[in-house]
């Protein structure tokens, strides 16, 4: 999100909830020549840039970390977003980052560390009242990424598309993905589809090895009228909950479609729906899970 006006210093906050990246990020915006600072006290953030903008090696791009960690620091931020805000040299984004309550409690408990609210384990508790902190935090932001879901490439990939190239995009995120029943059901689903109820492909020897990224599963199934009014309906339904998601503080959507095994009707659905919210202005992600297993017995 660079700054329109060259004159202006394209200031980063980065902020959020502990044990959802913000260190990870960091890294990106320094890979991608940003100063980067962790922890600075926000109160002395102005004064950083007053230097910083008088010297003669002008900083162009600067990243600041702030999170709880700063103790009594850390209420000032909110003064100092405003103040930056009022700035006509600074453009400023704030970055807050989350991710799921389980999601941070496995992280933690993975690396073994203490939470630093209160240094002792990363219970469910502990995780809730840090959010709880940051409510007011997290409504000044401009940007909110939820990791919970996002290995390291695709973290990066979607800094790469809020930042570089994604001004003026949405900043609500929709995940796709597919499933196989036969696999279980993915428990971190926000809304869940059940599309047996279409022509089944692995019944045709000729299609039955082919995923449902092949253009000639995709049009055996799309065969059926069915399937369009479904990711017609599906289009519109969620469409049509977005902007209540967004009142309830909700920015990012996880949307799972799951046939027998996960590899053929489930998998062109959820590319097409795909599709649509992509065609919306939406950020998309999308995953098969289960597409791996397309050769497997069971």
């Amino acid at each position: 999100m660079a700054a329109e006006d060259k004159g202006k210093m394209e200031v980063i906050i980065i902020t959020g909830m502990s044990g959802a990246g913000r260190s990870r990020a960091a890294d990106w915006f320094e890979d991608q020549g940003y100063y980067c600072v962790d922890n600075m006290p926000p109160a002395l953030i102005n004064n950083f840039l007053e230097m910083a903008s008088g010297s003669d090696n002008r900083i162009e791009k600067a990243v600041f970390v702030a999170d709880l960690r700063g103790g009594r620091f850390f209420d000032e931020l909110v003064g100092v977003i405003d103040d930056l805000r009022a700035r006509g040299d600074i453009e400023l984004t704030v970055l807050y980052m989350e991710a799921a309550v389980s999601e941070i409690v496995r992280r933690y408990n993975e690396v073994r560390r203490n939470h630093p609210l209160t240094g002792g384990q990363a219970s469910a508790s502990v995780i809730e009242e840090e959010a709880e902190k940051l409510s007011e935090i997290r409504l000044k932001s401009d940007l909110i990424l939820d990791t919970s879901n996002l290995k390291l490439p695709e973290m990066n990939a979607e800094l790469d598309r809020m930042i570089s190239s994604g001004k003026g995009s949405s900043n609500f995120a929709v995940s796709i993905s597919s499933f196989g029943f036969k696999y279980g059901i993915p428990t971190e689903a926000d809304v869940m589809f059940d599309v047996r109820f279409l022509p089944n492909p692995y019944y045709v020897p000729s299609l039955k090895k082919l995923s449902g990224n092949n253009r000639k599963i995709k049009n055996y199934v799309f065969r059926s009228e069915l399937a369009g009014q479904f990711v017609e309906s599906v289009h519109a339904l969620i469409g049509s909950m977005i902007e209540g998601y967004k009142r309830e503080g909700k920015y990012h959507l996880n949307i799972a479609f799951g046939c027998t095994g996960g590899h053929h009707r489930s998998v062109a659905i959820a590319n097409a729906v795909a599709d649509e919210f992509r065609k919306d202005g939406l950020r998309v992600r999308i995953s098969h899970r289960d597409l791996a297993l397309q050769n497997k017995k069971g």
